[in-house]
């Protein structure tokens, strides 16, 4: 089968959360009834947007609203105009998958669309081309200036597992057989995709194959991932957001980090070593 959307396979391949292994403790998914989330449903309430985004409710929920930095537990697909299925967690054979908001972890369109919503919403997103893949599209799959539907339902906030001095860490896997933990005496290997509120995936060693490998006493890591690191085990798969403090500060980095930006990692530890 031909590649599912970036999203899919850049985001949540790697973090699908659902391993029935021996010795791995998940999170699972919710106990929820199953939902056709693209069925025909009545809309009942309608907001266009000054850039094209339309959002048509189906069933409004009375939950929170979401944020920039919020992850947010959704049920989705995503449509062309013909019908055909670009995009899904049920694609992963998930009932649902975590997005979080606010760091350009989808096109510019999603993160426009969801800061409308709160939890409980069931909505359908028409989102035009120029917010989606615009005049690319994507060989194989998205024609090039192809609108996009985004059919959405918002199932919850998950919160952070932890918070260290700002960072937010949600575990979303972890080895418990694993029982050696990344401190000053040892060394780590991860992978790690990272981007900003401005810049989409601006390190991806997924796709490089190049992992990090770090111990406490080297530089380069920024303060927040570091700590977000500390007592992490091989095989943990984790979110982090490190506020603009804790990463690059006022300066920002180059022309990649914004000042006072903060920024995500999506990072998969490979290896725990002792030094």
């Amino acid at each position: 089968m031909k590649q599912i959307i970036y999203f899919t396979i850049g985001l949540f391949l790697l973090n699908a959360c659902n391993s029935d292994s021996k010795g791995k403790i998940v999170k699972k998914d919710k106990d929820q009834k199953s939902t056709e989330i693209d069925a025909d449903k009545t809309v009942i309430d309608k907001l266009k947007l000054d850039d094209g985004l339309v959002v048509y409710w189906f069933e409004k929920g009375n939950g929170a609203k979401l944020n920039d930095g919020d992850l947010v537990e959704i049920d989705y697909k995503v449509k062309l105009k013909d019908g055909t299925v670009v995009d899904g967690n049920h694609l992963l054979k998930r009932k649902t998958l975590p997005f979080l908001l606010g760091f350009n972890l989808q096109t510019k369109g999603w993160d426009i669309a969801l800061k409308q919503l709160q939890v409980g919403d069931y909505v359908k997103v028409l989102i035009p081309s120029k917010l989606a893949r615009g005049d690319k599209g994507i060989e194989g799959l998205i024609p090039p200036n192809a609108d996009n539907f985004l059919f959405i339902k918002i199932v919850s906030i998950i919160k952070p597992d932890r918070s260290i001095d700002g960072t937010n860490v949600w575990l979303l896997e972890e080895n418990k057989d694993n029982k050696l933990k990344f401190n000053d005496k040892n060394r780590i290997q991860f992978h790690a995709m990272a981007s900003t509120p401005s810049t989409s995936t601006f390190v991806n060693t997924f796709r490089t194959n190049q992992p990090f490998s770090f111990k406490l006493s080297d530089h380069g890591l920024v303060p927040g991932l570091t700590k977000a690191l500390i007592n992490a085990k091989k095989f943990d798969r984790m979110y982090i957001v490190v506020p603009s403090k804790e990463a690059y500060g006022k300066a920002g980095y180059l022309d990649i980090v914004k000042p006072d930006e903060p920024v995500f990692y999506n990072v998969l530890v490979m290896d725990v070593t002792k030094n």
